[in-house]
Formats: structure tokens, sequence, C-alpha cells
């Protein structure tokens, strides 16, 4: 399916997405006619002029990216000297979309900034990972536009899941398929693609070089704060790609964007935290500014949620999909999130005490469990909506609610959220609408984990050596989303829809 891309917007003059207000896509032609040709830099070059900036990573996490380049060189001098670049091109979620919108509409400004580093650093690998077909077409035709680059350069598909966007399960993913984090500690830098010494970055990190290689230190700070230079892109409600200088206040980038801080602002997304209407409205663009209301801009993902709309249920609604994001291999996890869901939902239903120390009880229980930082963002969500939604929490857990409906704000797939509901989403339905899909089941990968009997049980029954009872299910129409979701907690990788 080709869904339509984000609409782009920009405070000041854009860099990162110059030319994209004339056209849908700038081919090689028109993105050497808007951005210039890229200068050489050697490995050092690359260094200071990272430093120079404060160029951090810009997939959530905020590493300074010169140091992430001199682990690589370090490591690669312990070896063989070989290294490899890789661009982390999947957000893996819906309500971030500014990567998808950089490689599907200017894809040779990144592909600049990741060959600029893998000449640097003389790597002879460079791959770019993503999930949707619509970008790796994109990717794939730049690079034909581009032709013999010297050295092997390649797209490559990965299941669309929230980890796959997790460093080290991207890189395994390219390894070996399993977009899984491993479990333990593994410093790409050191071991990465094939094993080599690897720059991971996420796509817009790499559109960061890119521009300040042709700008340098000076001209790239000449907008955005003194201590924190340049340009960032935002992700509004999963709708709207807009770049703004750092120190621009939120409440401006909203009416832009023709919304309101209303009761409340999700910065950072689903792994991020809530900040409070009024907050909002004084916070702006800064890592200073938002940690002083206890937030983070991670990958850039700013929700604000009306008045109008039940937080409790918009937020419950996050958490399920969460739940269901879980790759399913340890047990905080992917039992433990699916139970925070469960009392975060009754809370919401008026569930009173025990629903209350039932919520606090499974954040505890996950945090700091986990193979990877999934529980840990789950949990951080869930604790950030108790407290900045705590008189609805009392409304609801000893009341009759709010009175509002949820009406599915958050997008929880493709950039949208889901109609409008007068109460929380209830179990699983007795409609019986026809459909050709069935839900198979690869014998030569299942595991028998039995995850896919919790996600759809009213489709996958299990026999009693708990491994599937059915190859080949009939899924009705209505299931198909949950089936979705089921194909990727499987953590085998060992369901597939066919029709």
């Amino acid at each position: 399916m080709n869904v339509a891309p984000p609409r782009v917007l920009a405070v000041g003059l854009p860099r990162l997405l110059a030319g994209l207000e004339f056209t849908d896509r700038l081919d090689r032609v028109g993105h050497l006619t808007t951005h210039g040709t890229l200068p050489a830099l050697r490995t050092e070059d690359v260094i200071a002029l990272a430093e120079d900036i404060d160029l951090r990573g810009r997939g959530g996490a905020g590493f300074p990216f010169a140091r992430k380049v001199r682990a690589v060189v370090e490591s690669a001098r312990r070896g063989d000297g070989r290294t490899a670049v890789v661009i982390n091109g999947s957000e893996g979620e819906p309500a971030c979309r500014k990567d998808e919108t950089l490689l599907r509409r200017s894809p040779h400004l990144v592909l600049d900034g990741a060959l600029l580093a893998a000449e640097a650093l003389g790597s002879q690998e460079v791959v770019i990972g993503v999930t949707q077909p619509y970008v790796e077409r994109s990717v794939s035709e730049a690079l034909a536009e581009r032709g013999p680059l010297g050295r092997s350069v390649r797209v490559e598909m990965l299941p669309e899941r929230f980890v796959t966007g997790e460093g080290t399960a991207l890189t395994r993913g390219l390894n070996t398929g399993i977009t899984l984090p491993p479990g333990r500690k593994v410093r790409t830098c050191d071991s990465g693609l094939r094993g080599l010494p690897t720059l991971l970055s996420n796509t817009e990190t790499f559109t960061q070089l890119a521009i300040a290689a042709r700008l340098g230190a000076l001209g790239y700070r000449t907008t955005g704060l003194p201590d924190e230079p340049g340009t960032v892109l935002l992700t509004i409600m999963g709708q709207i790609v807009i770049e703004a200088p750092t120190g621009v206040p939120i409440s401006h980038i909203l009416n832009m964007c023709g919304m309101t801080t209303g009761q409340g602002v999700l910065i950072g997304g689903y792994h991020g935290k809530w900040i409070d209407g009024t907050s909002a409205q004084l916070a702006s663009i800064s890592r200073e500014s938002l940690g002083a209301f206890g937030g983070v801009l991670g990958a850039g993902a700013i929700l604000p949620l009306p008045e109008s709309v039940c937080p409790l249920g918009e937020s419950a609604r996050v958490l399920r999909w969460l739940a269901g994001e879980t790759a399913g291999q340890c047990g905080p996890c992917w039992r433990g999130l699916p139970a925070l869901a469960d009392h975060f939902e009754e809370l919401a239903y008026a569930g009173g005490r025990s629903a209350f120390d039932g919520v606090n009880a499974y954040m505890e229980a996950v945090k700091g469990r986990g193979a990877c930082s999934h529980p840990d963002g789950t949990a951080r969500f869930a604790l950030s909506s108790l407290e900045v939604f705590s008189e609805d929490v009392a409304e609801h857990a000893y009341g009759r609610g709010c009175g509002r409906p949820v009406r599915g704000l958050l997008p929880l797939e493709n950039g949208v959220g889901a109609p409008e509901r007068k109460a929380l989403p209830a179990g699983p339905s007795s409609r019986t609408e026809e459909s050709t899909e069935r839900l198979v089941v690869d014998w030569t990968l299942c595991e028998g984990h039995g995850l896919c009997a919790d996600v759809l049980p009213d489709v996958v029954s299990l026999g009693t050596d708990g491994y599937p009872a059915s190859a080949s299910m009939p899924l009705p129409g209505h299931l198909r989303q949950q089936a979705r979701r089921a194909i990727r907690r499987c953590p085998a990788l060992a369901l597939r829809l066919e029709r």
C-alpha cells in the first residue's frame, strides 16, 4: 500500500526540506540544483565538524555523532581496519515520519551524508535499512540515478515493527534477518554489520551532516540556539513534518499546523512524556527548555491533545498498541506490557484502587528487566499519563469518568488514528465478515511460543504440544489488524498472511 506522505512545512528557510515545496521528490538533478555538490572531508574533518555544531543522533538517544565516529575509528584500528556505515531508516512508530519523508522525498541528501561518512572512514559497505516498500523504491531509484559509487551501497527491507528501529535489532536483522534485540549489550561501533565496526545513525542525522558539510560550521550556526545550533525535523500528530530552528516555541509550531497545546502535549513519541498544556505554552524546542519540564525531544514526534477528548482513553489505546509491539522474547515485556495495558484500561473504566495499584505494580515490574528499552519506554509513557492527567485519573478510577469521548487522535497506523468511540475498545468482536485471507504458520520457523493464540484467540488454537493446531486458518476481515499484530509479535517470524 502506497501511503500518502505527510505534508511538509518550515519555520523560516528550510535546509533539510529545501526544494520540496516545488516537487514531490528531488531526483539527482533536482537535488544538485537545490543543494549543490558535496565536498570531500577527511575523518578528522568530519569529527571536528560534528563537534563544532554539536551534532547528535536524531533517532531518540541524542548521542554525540563525533564520539560515534571516534569509537568506530578506534575499533577499526584494533582490527583489520575495515568498517561499515548503516542508515537506520526504520522509525517503527506511526507518530514519527520525518525519516520516511527524507528517504522518500529527498533521498540523495540522506545518501550524501552516509557516503561522506563512508569516504572519511574508508568504509566499503553502506546499507540503508527501511521497513516500507515505497521508501525502498525511492532509495533504489536514487542509487540507480547515481550510478557506480566505488563501494557497495544497498537498501534492505526489514519487518515493520516497533523494535526494528532499536539499533542492535536493526543490525541483527541486516545480518540474520531476525530483527530482535540480542538481549545483551552490543556496541555497534565494535561489532555491527557483518561483525565490522559500524557507524550507525538515523536518517536525519546523516542528512544534517550533509547540510553541515556544505555550509561549514559557521554557516550551520547561523540559525538556531548558540549552544544547540541548526534546525530539527518534527512530526506533528503523524501528519505534518515541519523543519524548525532550535529555540522556537512549541506553541508557535503547533499554531502553524492549526493546533494548540490543549490539555497536554506528548513530546518524543510513545516512549516520551506528556507535558501539561500550560507548561507546553512555555516550552521551546531545545534540550534545556524541554528538560526543565521533564521532557526529551527524542525522535521529534509532537502530539497535542485537545480538551475535547478523554486523555486516559487515548493513552490506553497507545499502551495497548505498545503491548502488541513487544518483541516477545522476555517475560517482563510480552507478559508484563499486556497486563499493564489491561490494568490501565480497568483504571479508565472506574476500576478503583485495585486497578490503580495494578498499573503501578506492572510499571515497576517491567522497568529495567527487558532485553531492550521497550518496557522502560512504555512504563515511562504510562507514568507520565498518570502524572499529567491526575485529575482525570481520580474521575475515572472512582467516579463516572470525564464524559469525553475517545476519538483515536493519537496515530497508531500510517500516521492516522481510529474512528471515534464513546468508550474504550471492547473485547473481541463477534462480527464474521468474509475474507479471502488466511493466517499461515511456517512450521520450519515456529518454536511454539504461543503468543499468536494470546493475540488472536478467535483464530488460533493451540494443540496439546503448545503449537498451533492448524497451519492455515481462515481470517475474518475485522480481525486483520489483530493478525498483523500477531505477525509482528511472533519471535520466530513464523506467521504470514496469504490470500
